[in-house]
């Protein structure tokens, strides 16, 4: 905005404003800032079910993690006790893989790996709890599946593309358009200048809320807090039982 801003004023001191304010020119800005609206309206409903697919994905690590306690307290035994650091370490390669320091084919590697341990349960437990571990493996799966869909996936190129030429050229026109008073120009100029660019930057970051691996793109980040806190009761449990 300040760079359109003094770009402005080297305009106007050398009397390069050439063209006039007119209705055709308000109406570029108002359909830019219908096309914003359509983009920022998608890519926030993204963003809203984001929000909880961590605690989702808490929820059932942990649940399946009560399963395997409850077998160990009861039977003392050693594949719910092995279940058990497997989820932690399932959990921590969680946190890794949401910084993209592990493979996405590695996580659903120890997500499948957790079968080994519901084979070893089926003598030792009713069915229908393996069933429910079962079911909380495979809404893992899902969540971990839909987490990646997002992160690498745009919501509409298309859209950004032809926003971001909007945009460009209406601050361009602006620098050669004259509008009296000056110093009402240099307001108005700025001002809609730095909405339209701003909205863009932000419709950019809320497209990936998984962005932790990107340290310059944090601010709208999705909150990793419910399987950090996870990691650490894990952790705590995994020092009782060894």
């Amino acid at each position: 905005m300040l760079v359109i801003v003094v770009l402005k004023l080297i305009t106007h001191y050398l009397n390069w404003e050439f063209l006039e304010l007119s209705s055709l020119f308000t109406a570029l800005v108002s359909a830019n800032i219908f096309l914003i609206g359509f983009l920022i309206s998608g890519v926030l409903s993204d963003y809203k079910e984001s929000e909880r697919l961590p605690g989702d994905l808490a929820c059932s690590l942990e649940a399946i993690v009560d399963e395997c306690s409850i077998l160990y307290e009861q039977k003392k035994s050693p594949a719910a006790k092995n279940c058990i650091l497997h989820v932690h370490d399932l959990t921590e390669s969680l946190i890794a893989w949401f910084h993209k320091q592990e493979r996405t084919t590695a996580v659903m590697e120890k997500i499948t790996g957790l079968n080994q341990f519901f084979l070893q349960f089926e003598p030792l437990t009713q069915a229908n709890f393996i069933v429910r571990m079962k079911q909380e493996q495979n809404l893992i799966r899902r969540i971990i599946t839909r987490i990646h869909t997002i992160r690498e996936t745009d919501f509409n190129e298309g859209g950004y593309t032809i926003a971001e030429i909007i945009t460009i050229t209406l601050s361009v026109g602006l620098l050669f358009i004259q509008i009296d008073p000056f110093y009402e120009s240099i307001f108005f100029i700025g001002f809609v200048s730095f909405i339209l660019i701003y909205m863009l930057l932000l419709i950019k970051d809320l497209d990936n809320p998984f962005s932790h691996f990107d340290d310059t793109s944090l601010t709208q980040a999705v909150s990793l807090k419910p399987i950090v806190d996870l990691e650490y009761r894990l952790t705590e449990l995994k020092a009782k039982i060894e």
